[in-house]
């Protein structure tokens, strides 16, 4: 029997609410509890959530349960990265590079990177060119370590093993327990920072911003020659960081 337009719509709400509620639950959830959460019958809930995976829009876990997948992962930067409020957000990281005279951007979490989603870089002669779309290790990053700090503790450990940790540079921190330890402070601090861990004369420092719930939804980083700036000179930013945070919080829950 051919659908109704009644019927057809029904579907793509539905398809819409199953990828909602995955990219918004704290844990991976299995087709079974998704068809209860929504109140979608479990064989439509599984056939939809068939074709969502087999299209790369989820993808299930260890355990079972769903996590966004590739393609979803790649339509949550574009929007991020061409979305209403993105002069906003551009005249936000202009206003504060020329301020403290040094690049600075955002990031996202993608998989076991970070991607770079929008940037502001200096007019500096000397400087370190990480384009945006670039994607950076979440162990030897400032934004990278943010991000692992915001995870939940057992989130955390499923992840930390799994790391392709080795050495980037000359400080790139490669024991797990000195990781965590830095982990640890990053938490307590929320601010990151990355002294020649990553790139051999790079100094960074990361603050995050949170979305309407309190949760990371992107990491406002800033990065610099050592030569020019040290970590010391570096960190005297962050109260600036920090502010163009909130005003770019407003633009996330807005």
């Amino acid at each position: 029997m051919r659908s109704t337009p009644r019927e057809k719509g029904s579907s793509i709400t539905r398809v819409l609410e199953i990828i909602e509620a995955v990219a918004g639950a704290a844990e991976p959830l299995t087709p079974s509890a998704l068809a209860d959460k929504l109140d979608i019958p479990k064989p439509s809930a599984h056939r939809l959530v068939q074709t969502l995976e087999k299209e790369g829009f989820l993808q299930f876990g260890l355990k079972g349960g769903l996590l966004p997948g590739d393609r979803l992962h790649a339509t949550a930067v574009n929007i991020l990265g061409s979305g209403r409020h993105k002069a906003l957000r551009q005249a936000i990281l202009s206003q504060l590079s020329d301020e403290i005279g040094e690049t600075c951007g955002l990031s996202v979490p993608d998989g076991l990177d970070m991607l770079y989603f929008d940037r502001v870089q200096t007019n500096w002669p000397l400087q370190i060119n990480l384009p945006i779309g670039s994607h950076t290790p979440l162990w030897c990053t400032a934004s990278g370590k943010l991000y692992l700090a915001s995870l939940a503790d057992d989130q955390l450990e499923r992840i930390l093993p799994r790391l392709p940790i080795r050495q980037m540079a000359r400080n790139t921190i490669t024991d797990l327990s000195a990781l965590r330890d830095d982990l640890v402070r990053i938490r307590e601090e929320n601010l990151a920072s990355d002294s020649e861990e990553f790139i051999d004369g790079m100094v960074a420092c990361a603050v995050p911003v949170r979305d309407g719930r309190g949760e990371l939804s992107a990491c406002l980083f800033t990065h610099a020659p050592v030569i020019r700036c040290s970590m010391e000179s570096l960190l005297t930013f962050v109260p600036r960081l920090r502010s163009a945070a909130k005003e770019l919080e407003a633009i996330v829950s807005g």
